[in-house]
């Protein structure tokens, strides 16, 4: 058993430690208490395990929030903003994150052209942005396990949308199998494993 070297990242059509960054939006109070497409649970874990899996695989990564400073709504879950230590938050007005001058420019700061996204709400705070950042010529993942909607019809219409103009719809355990991408690397194993345990499966409907 031989294993290629990992690929160049700036050339590796996968998603890759050195060629991606997560953004993570609006996972606050208020936008989980409207949550109708998925149980709000299942979401917290999702999306923990995948910011725990952006810190373990050293990924750039851009947290947003909606509201704060004008004392519309609350911070950051606390069980989210704790496995993110130091990293900043971007509080907004605008509802398309995109259209944050602090939001857009941290993104594009990264260097980064794959972007691994989850937002609350998906038919707004994901949609949006990411039609925008496509339209500039990002690719974007949309985490489809880790967001939900204020109904299942808004949901799923929305993953629909970002599909059809070019998003890659994954779900947290497909990040993390392709940034592992081999059971020989080391650095990374015991993050990877621990995340896979991490991960509860999408419910069907």
């Amino acid at each position: 058993m031989t294993s290629y070297e990992p690929r160049d990242p700036a050339k590796d059509r996968l998603l890759a430690p050195g060629n991606a960054a997560l953004v993570i939006i609006d996972y606050q109070p208020t936008q989980f208490d409207s949550l109708q497409s998925s149980p709000k649970e299942l979401i917290i874990e999702n999306v923990v395990a995948l910011a725990r899996a952006g810190v373990a695989f050293g990924l750039p990564i851009i947290l947003s929030t909606v509201n704060v400073a004008s004392g519309r709504n609350q911070d950051t879950i606390e069980r989210l903003k704790s496995v993110l230590p130091g990293i900043p938050t971007y509080d907004r007005s605008a509802i398309n994150a995109w259209e944050d001058k602090d939001f857009n420019q941290a993104v594009k700061a990264t260097a980064r052209k794959k972007l691994i996204t989850a937002a609350l709400w998906t038919e707004a705070c994901l949609t949006f942005p990411t039609l925008d950042a496509l339209a500039e010529g990002f690719e974007v993942f949309p985490v489809t396990d880790a967001v939900a909607g204020t109904s299942k019809t808004a949901h799923f219409a929305a993953l629909d949308r970002v599909r059809q103009a070019g998003a890659q719809p994954v779900s947290v355990v497909q990040v993390l199998c392709e940034l592992q991408r081999d059971w020989s690397r080391g650095d990374t194993l015991a993050a990877f494993t621990a995340g896979l345990f991490e991960v509860h499966a999408f419910p069907r409907y």
